[in-house]
């Protein structure tokens, strides 16, 4: 009996060992791609849609209004979703920065939301967010709450996390409500809570290498619903706004990586 338990012990121990190492390998792949991480080229590409005069009026996004004044892009994604005054709600970056698209451009708001992920004006959409994230990184998120619509954005979202839904009854909780969670040897952090510096929120967006693709939050939240086998929710939906939110909250005080690197 005793040789039994300690070959058991052996078994889990090894098992142990090898969970370990993946976690570990996955890592150090990461840190290897990290050095040549292609979101430097999108980051180039909004650096230049932001300075560029485009759409029917000519203009550029330099007055637009991230939540820190007119033209100031540093440290303004760290402090989104927020309220805004002018529009009367709570807003993401990459929905403010369809909002400006319209009122300094003239570009239609509705066409860009009706627009897939990596096309067109999306494509430009996320390479805006990928720049103005970059300039906030190693910032502390520090989103704002002091706003009664911002208080409600984190109710919101906070219950749609929680909320079982789709034919598998899946909720955001079932692989992130928890800890000690992996799917494809990969851990799953707990984003009920703050998972620390450049995981969760505070790494998009982010270049996936598996699919050659930037992505941005509110495709990387519609993929979640996806795998949920739930219908994908509107571009810059009071939804994808609200579960930004209370995720962005969740995250106070930590450091932002993004644009980071995914598989």
């Amino acid at each position: 009996m005793k040789t039994v338990l300690l070959a058991l012990a052996g078994v889990a121990a090894t098992a142990a060992m090898a969970q370990k190492s993946a976690t570990q390998s996955i890592e150090e792949y990461r840190a290897m791609l990290a050095d040549g991480n292609p979101a430097e080229l999108f980051e180039a590409k909004g650096e230049d849609l932001w300075k560029q005069k485009r759409g029917p009026k000519n203009a550029s996004l330099e007055s637009c209004d991230l939540g820190k004044g007119p033209g100031v892009v540093k440290g303004a994604f760290v402090e989104l979703p927020r309220y805004f005054a002018d529009t009367g709600k709570v807003q993401d970056l990459e929905s403010r920065l369809v909002t400006c698209m319209e009122r300094l451009q003239g570009l239609n708001a509705a066409e860009i939301a009706k627009t897939p992920f990596g096309k067109g004006e999306q494509n430009n959409v996320t390479a805006l967010a990928t720049w103005i994230a970059a300039e906030s990184k190693g910032l502390k998120f520090n989103l704002p709450q002091s706003h009664q619509q911002e208080k409600v954005a984190y109710e919101v979202g906070k219950r749609l996390f929680f909320m079982h839904s789709g034919p598998h009854d899946f909720a955001c909780a079932s692989c992130h409500g928890e800890e000690g969670k992996r799917i494809r040897l990969q851990d799953l952090p707990n984003l009920t809570k703050n998972p620390g510096d450049g995981i969760g929120f505070a790494a998009w967006p982010a270049y996936r290498v598996s699919n050659g693709q930037m992505w941005g939050m509110q495709q990387r939240l519609n993929d979640c619903y996806r795998q949920q086998r739930f219908p994908y929710p509107t571009f810059g939906s009071d939804a994808l706004t609200a579960l930004s939110t209370y995720l962005g909250v969740n995250a106070q005080g930590a450091k932002s990586i993004a644009p980071a690197i995914k598989r």
